[in-house]
């Protein structure tokens, strides 16, 4: 007999439609049904997967944007995950390979918890917003592509390109429905010591979350205001609903 037989369905089932998160599993005697206990332990591996996994960088430089490479203090993964100090501050070679753009917006992509999501979304993100940046005025510096990046590395990198602003665009720590979630961080006068009340962030860029289009949007559009308020966090409000009404 087939294990559906034996399932006890949830009363929530009919939500799972609007979900990708795990309710109503139902359940068989006092457990969860087998079909489920697997599909945790694939959901599982997937994340793992995407913490270990790596900037696809050919495919990065292949694109028609200038795109600098540059690495973090942690030489390998595992010093990545052990030691997140390192991954905030950039190796020197890097450092010095770094001139002034004196750009209004210096984009960053960085690996972070999930080069998985920066593979898969950094690209049609940026294809997005760049021309939506290009038409209000808004100057870019070349692209820097960082490896065993965290987020506050994006304030060194800001600081010595000499931009207003540092756009982060990094892997989000991977959950059991969500291995691949970009985040966009956004920060004005980046510099070393910065702390994240003194960010915007964007969260899950992704077709099963925020749609490219719309993360562009609101991207630009917080850009917009904290180039004209100069400033970005807590005091830094998205409006960005509002402004399309």
């Amino acid at each position: 007999m087939k294990e559906e037989h034996y399932i006890t369905p949830d009363p929530w089932e009919g939500l799972r439609a609007f979900t990708a998160a795990r309710i109503a599993l139902g359940r068989t005697g006092a457990a969860m049904p087998l079909r489920e206990v697997l599909q945790f332990r694939l959901a599982h591996a997937h994340a793992r997967d995407a913490v270990f996994s790596s900037l696809d960088i050919p495919l990065f430089r292949q694109q028609p944007w200038e795109v600098n490479v540059l690495h973090s203090e942690a030489g390998d993964r595992t010093v990545y995950l052990q030691r997140p100090d390192k991954g905030r501050k950039l190796h020197p070679s890097s450092a010095a390979a770094l001139k002034a753009a004196n750009a209004d917006v210096a984009v960053i992509v960085a690996d972070g918890l999930s080069a998985t999501a920066v593979n898969r979304h950094a690209i049609p993100l940026i294809e997005r917003l760049l021309p939506m940046l290009q038409s209000q005025g808004i100057s870019c510096a070349p692209i820097q592509l960082v490896q065993q990046g965290r987020v506050a590395i994006g304030d060194e990198i800001g600081k010595l390109l000499q931009a207003k602003i540092s756009l982060m665009l990094i892997g989000e720590r991977p959950g059991l429905s969500s291995p691949d979630s970009l985040g966009a961080y956004l920060t004005f006068n980046p510099q070393p010591g910065i702390t994240d009340e003194a960010r915007n962030c964007i969260s899950n860029i992704r077709p099963e979350g925020l749609p490219y289009d719309i993360a562009a949007a609101k991207i630009s559009y917080l850009l917009r205001e904290a180039l004209r308020l100069r400033l970005t966090g807590v005091m830094l409000k998205d409006n960005y609903t509002a402004a399309l009404e």
